[in-house]
């Protein structure tokens, strides 16, 4: 298994395909985008599969979702996900998307094992996305959403990121959209993983401020917390139920104790967490040789030095050098 020395079992491994994203998120790049890897760089589709084999068939890996960057980008995407699918035990299959490209993928992807979504959506206006985007595609994310669903890809989960004077009122507005379309909300704080390094927590609209803005216009129960074990999101039944909304709060509300992921990312390293600054070289190792007893070792090791907690509080964090498009969410 990949236990760290504070006993938690990583089973949940987070695979970026690519670096390289179709929109140009204020919260994640500037508006010219960054300096993408070179392809050479990055992991062929049969590496991806290697180090996704090694991890569900020897180290326990249960869940296998795909990001990127954008992962629809990636045009091996459905094979890959075909491989994974026939992997004996079968892990779960998810995708973390922007939803560009969906309406068109969403069916095929299905068909090749794909077991759901989550797919970003900041806003339900069009000219606030295309502010905050710099592309003007929202048609498109509403689209993909609807696809997902249609295709069978439940649940559609909803990612979205509230920033203060930006969409922060849309957070009644979101919730009832996703309430009609039967799809699951989750907020998400805003954080410290822009190429930028702008972050700033006074920018920052928080979980407690969330719940607020929600708590005007719905009755919110906190869910079964028993049922929540590792998963990210705070989960609230929705004027009685069953629909639900959740709440990330990875800075003001952290889950560090109970986190079961790792991180892949489209060049080949290991990371055992979201803010980690060191790394773990597997694609160096393979393309020179190594066996799968050796990468599986390697591996084992990256996981074993993870910390307490991701140290956001603490005075001497120092945000990763690497953005979240080039670490795969």
């Amino acid at each position: 298994m990949l236990r760290d020395s504070f006993g938690r079992v990583a089973t949940d491994l987070r695979v970026s395909l690519t670096d390289k994203c179709n929109l140009r998120c204020t919260y994640c790049m500037p508006p010219e985008g960054l300096d993408w890897l070179p392809n050479a760089k990055l992991l062929t589709a049969d590496e991806i599969v290697r180090l996704v084999t090694i991890g569900v068939e020897r180290l326990g890996i249960t869940e296998v979702r795909y990001t990127g960057g954008e992962p629809l980008l990636r045009r091996e995407l459905p094979e890959i996900v075909a491989r994974t699918a026939a992997l004996r035990p079968r892990p779960q299959i998810s995708l973390t998307t922007n939803g560009i490209g969906l309406a068109r993928l969403a069916a095929p992807l299905a068909q090749t094992g794909l077991d759901r979504v989550n797919v970003s959506l900041d806003t339900l206006d069009p000219g606030t996305f295309k502010r905050l985007a710099h592309r003007d595609r929202h048609d498109d994310v509403i689209a993909g959403l609807a696809a997902a669903h249609d295709a069978g890809l439940r649940p559609v989960k909803v990612n979205a990121v509230l920033m203060r004077g930006v969409n922060d009122h849309e957070a009644v507005p979101l919730l009832r959209f996703c309430l009609e379309q039967g799809y699951e909300l989750r907020f998400i704080e805003q954080m410290p993983l822009d190429a930028q390094h702008g972050w700033s927590r006074d920018g920052m609209v928080t979980a407690d401020e969330i719940l607020g803005l929600l708590s005007d216009a719905f009755d919110l129960t906190p869910d079964d917390l028993e049922e929540r074990g590792s998963a990210p999101a705070e989960r609230f039944l929705v004027d009685g139920g069953p629909a639900r909304v959740g709440v990330i709060g990875s800075v003001t509300r952290p889950f560090c104790g109970a986190c079961d992921r790792v991180r892949l990312t489209a060049d080949g390293q290991v990371r055992n967490c979201l803010f980690a600054r060191e790394e773990s070289d597997l694609k160096t190792a393979m393309r020179a040789g190594a066996s799968d007893d050796e990468l599986t070792e390697r591996w084992i090791a990256a996981v074993a030095g993870k910390r307490a907690g991701h140290g956001i509080d603490d005075p001497s964090f120092l945000q990763p050098s690497r953005p979240m498009s080039a670490i795969g969410g």
